[in-house]
């Protein structure tokens, strides 16, 4: 048999440390459309800057139209990389406000390692089937499930969380 129809694949020697994370927002609230159209803009405008990293950012993926969720893929170089952003603005006054009040949204978020691993966080909701919730069991994300890298397993202490947003700060004593 012959086709006609091109097949193509990618070579990622070149990134052997490719860390892919697909990340949403969802509507919980009426008032989580707001957040939604306001947070949006910015998150396209810090993947179109191109930090540190950054591979590739696609933006404005509509998951599914009710609940409204929209989402994104970004593809960075490194874990290392990808930590070193999320420590730093924008990304960590837009978590740090998230965490004090999710403005009728719901966030997740599923990172997948070329190397082997893949964490997920889920903020704000609750009753939901949606990625890994589907299917695998759920548990608080405290302790050692509390960052990525722990979710990871990664090694090595990684970069402290800002002020007002470790473990300890949010819940307290665990």
């Amino acid at each position: 048999m012959t086709t006609s129809v091109p097949r193509q694949t990618v070579d990622l020697s070149a990134y052997p440390d490719l860390v892919v994370i697909y990340l949403g927002l969802r509507v919980n609230a009426l008032r989580g459309l707001k957040r939604i159209m306001g947070l949006g803009p910015q998150i396209q405008k810090a993947g179109a800057a191109k930090p540190e990293g950054l591979l590739h950012s696609e933006q404005n993926i509509i998951y599914r139209m009710f609940p409204f969720e929209i989402g994104m893929r970004w593809y960075w170089r490194d874990f290392e990389s990808m930590e070193a952003w999320t420590r730093s603005p924008p990304h960590r006054e837009w978590w740090k406000q998230f965490l004090k009040d999710s403005g009728g949204t719901g966030f997740w978020h599923e990172t997948y390692c070329m190397r082997g691993g893949i964490e997920a966080i889920y903020v704000d909701l609750a009753s939901t089937d949606l990625g890994l919730l589907a299917f695998a069991p759920r548990v608080p994300a405290r302790s050692g499930t509390f960052s990525s890298r722990h979710r990871l397993q990664r090694s090595g202490k990684g970069i402290t969380p800002p002020e007002g947003m470790s473990e300890s700060e949010l819940h307290g004593n665990t």
